[in-house]
């Protein structure tokens, strides 16, 4: 087999291509770029930078994949995208290169899906099953965990974290850090509660679901300031407990969004 390439595309002789990937018409791809066994470039699709599509991978139309940051301290440095395998990239998606002073890499993990006219900026670390809705926006520097859905319209502050399983609503503007399984809404963005539909959509054990529930309230209602709250769960025998208070606890650039 070889690469099905559309007589329009114009595609690199340095590329490097598994031998099933697909390239439909007017598409562009860059000398540094390497896609993967089944990538699929729908049409009308810009990859360029130094820049890998992980297998079974899927690009649609008009979206422009690795180009340079939208940073004006970018000075032409070499820096990297990596996109895990089974993602989906629909139309109009921008996804930036990494930055020499945010390291350098700019990564999207594996089964992601960002919806039309979403935009991943410089340095951002993706994880695994990460839902971006229509339109939305994720800054530069920004660590969004496995199994995180950013509602459509949305902005992320460059900086910001947002941990595992937490869901940010529809035309939010996060500015602070978001707790794992948070749930997050607002124009200004506010910690609502706990994300239980998802917790429950992954399957995590009612005990366990019980014990953030417990572990909510007293960061909501309990003695001293929030670092304190949290320091009193650090010992707590659940998991998915000890994984809130490990996050919030762990190296910030940003505050956190905390319970009203």
């Amino acid at each position: 087999m070889s690469p099905d390439i559309h007589p329009s595309a114009v595609v690199s002789d340095h590329a490097t291509l598994a031998d099933d990937v697909t390239i439909g018409p007017f598409c562009i791809v860059g000398p540094q770029v390497k896609l993967d066994k089944g990538v699929w470039l729908k049409s009308h699709v810009v990859v360029d930078g130094d820049t890998q599509i992980g297998e079974d991978s899927t690009v649609f139309s008009f979206a422009v994949i690795g180009e340079i940051p939208q940073d004006l301290k970018f000075d032409g440095e070499q820096t990297q995208l990596r996109i895990g395998a089974r993602t989906r990239i629909r139309e109009h998606v921008t996804v930036n290169t990494g930055t020499k002073g945010g390291g350098g890499l700019t990564k999207i993990g594996e089964d992601c899906l960002l919806m039309a006219g979403c935009h991943v900026a410089h340095d951002v670390q993706l994880g695994d099953r990460v839902i971006v809705v229509n339109s939305s926006a994720v800054a530069g520097h920004c660590v969004i965990e496995d199994d995180v859905i950013v509602g459509g319209l949305s902005g992320i502050h460059q900086f910001v974290r947002v941990g595992q399983g937490a869901i940010i609503g529809a035309l939010s503007m996060v500015t602070h850090d978001v707790i794992p399984h948070g749930l997050v809404m607002g124009d200004r963005a506010r910690l609502e509660g706990l994300n239980l539909v998802g917790l429950k959509r992954r399957g995590v054990d009612k005990a366990e679901i019980q014990a953030l529930r417990r572990a909510y309230d007293a960061l909501k209602t309990g003695e001293g300031t929030f670092h304190d709250r949290v320091e009193a769960l650090s010992g707590n025998t659940s998991p998915h407990v000890r994984q809130l208070a490990d996050f919030v606890l762990g190296h910030s650039d940003r505050s956190f969004l905390t319970p009203k």
